[in-house]
């Protein structure tokens, strides 16, 4: 996602976040167990602590990938327990935190105020709330950058794949962090695309456009968080912008104790995969052999029409999911799920929520934690600052054109969902739709009769010169 446009609030409350992080830091670091919440892998499918069958519903919370190499704040928007409440209405239990390589590790110019320990405490306290309400975490690398480059907006997002420099040292010490808290799991990079996947695998030379650059292959990042005694589940991300799960198994990463998922990535209309013709035959035979979690999903229409067809599939195929994303930008097609933190929907997110609510499977709740006899003992967070500035349809266009799938036919038409939820935006596209398509046509007909004009023009001339002679 590109890095926000923000006004820099470093001043007394920069200095209020950093003593937050230094008296955080003094107390310890290193988290150890969280109460209540466990999530492992047997078969195809995640058991909690108590061996029941669950899975990982919720969404991404962006904004921990670009806010603290922006120099403005650690989140985007609240992080504190209200806001996670709201979510919590929403029947959700998972929640997908996005991470800086930068600013975990403090390096490359990450600015000091919310980069290293004090980003880490925060994450940690951040961690600490969403399980408090019953919430499993799922942190992954989002942005990075090679060498000395910075890991932010122009350089640090979208890369095709986590770095050697930086990566697997990043994943020591992420897994060295979480290692006693079985209610995080590890998702290792966001979204490798445009490399083989022998690459993907066992990492390779890269050039573009910010140089020539080795990166990193999900086996050598395993083995990074393996080698700390972390036995946390670990999730890779498909190749092709997360997208290409049907080759997953045949690059499975050797991972010794047989905790590793299968990442997905899947958007309509841009990906293939989202084709629902395409589900049964490709999809579901590798969730037969590993759990899938489609850790990023969504529709660019600002409506629910395609999501109500995938998400009752990904149920009935025991797919874990996590929407894109849980943040109140402006542009509803990036896409995002609610207009206000408070948890109103977007009318994307409202057939999310509604889905959501229907479901009567597991979710953890702060009772149960609470009743294990453990406490809540990770690190706590430094305050959140909170930026004011809403950042630009632009800044946030995180989504990439890729390959576009065939057309597609659902149930409920993208326009009838925009119509049931929202009839003015519906007269306002509508109105935008007669006018692309009367306005050329009006034009051509003032061309014309321009035309007819001049030629009547002339012909009075060429007639009264005919007279005068």
């Amino acid at each position: 996602m590109p890095e926000p446009r923000r006004g820099r609030r470093v001043g007394v409350l920069a200095a209020l976040t950093l003593a937050g992080s230094l008296a955080a830091a003094a107390i310890g670091s290193t988290p150890v167990a969280a109460g209540g919440l466990s999530v492992r892998i047997v078969g195809n499918h995640f058991v909690d602590g108590n061996g029941r069958t669950v899975r990982l519903l919720g969404v991404n919370r962006s904004g921990t990938e670009y806010a603290c190499m922006a120099n403005w704040a650690f989140f985007d928007g609240p992080s504190d327990a209200g806001s996670i409440a709201a979510m919590a209405g929403w029947n959700i239990d998972a929640v997908r935190v996005p991470l800086n390589e930068d600013c975990w590790l403090g390096i490359n110019g990450a600015p000091a105020v919310f980069s290293g320990a004090n980003y880490r405490n925060a994450i940690a306290g951040y961690v600490n709330r969403l399980h408090a309400a019953g919430m499993y975490a799922i942190v992954d690398l989002h942005w990075n950058a090679q060498g000395s480059l910075p890991a932010g907006g122009n350089t640090g997002q979208g890369r095709k794949m986590a770095d050697l420099d930086h990566a697997p040292a990043f994943w020591t010490s992420v897994a060295g962090f979480f290692k006693n808290d079985p209610g995080v799991l590890f998702d290792l990079f966001n979204e490798p695309h445009d490399i083989s996947w022998d690459c993907w695998l066992n990492g390779c030379s890269i050039s573009d456009g910010t140089g020539t650059w080795q990166a990193a292959g999900m086996q050598s990042l395993l083995n990074a968080v393996r080698s700390t005694g972390a036995t946390n589940v670990v999730i890779m991300s498909s190749d092709g912008w997360g997208g290409d799960i049907v080759q997953w198994p045949h690059y499975r990463p050797n991972d010794p104790i047989r905790q590793s998922a299968a990442g997905w990535h899947v958007y309509f209309p841009e990906t293939w995969f989202s084709d629902p013709s395409k589900w049964d035959a490709n999809v579901a035979p590798v969730a037969q052999q590993l759990p899938i979690v489609t850790t990023e999903f969504g529709e660019h229409d600002c409506a629910d029409g395609w999501m109500n067809q995938f998400l009752p599939w990904a149920d009935r195929h025991g797919l874990s999911y996590t929407a894109w994303t849980w943040d109140n930008w402006p542009d509803c097609s990036n896409p995002v799920l609610i207009t206000k933190y408070d948890g109103t929907p977007t009318g994307y997110g409202i057939g999310y929520r509604d889905h959501l609510r229907s479901l009567g499977g597991f979710r953890p709740t702060l009772a149960a934690s609470r009743a294990s006899g453990a406490t809540l003992n990770h690190a706590p967070a430094a305050p959140s600052v909170a930026p004011t500035v809403a950042p630009t349809v632009a800044a946030i266009s995180h989504r990439r054109a890729r390959s576009t799938a065939p057309a597609l036919t659902i149930t409920q038409s993208p326009s009838a969902s925009i119509a049931a939820r929202n009839p003015g935006r519906a007269a306002v596209i509508g109105l935008v739709a007669l006018l692309a398509v009367g306005a050329p046509l009006m034009l051509a007909a003032g061309l014309w009769f321009l035309r007819r004009r001049r030629r009547q023009a002339a012909s009075a001339v060429e007639a009264k010169e005919r007279v005068s002679a």
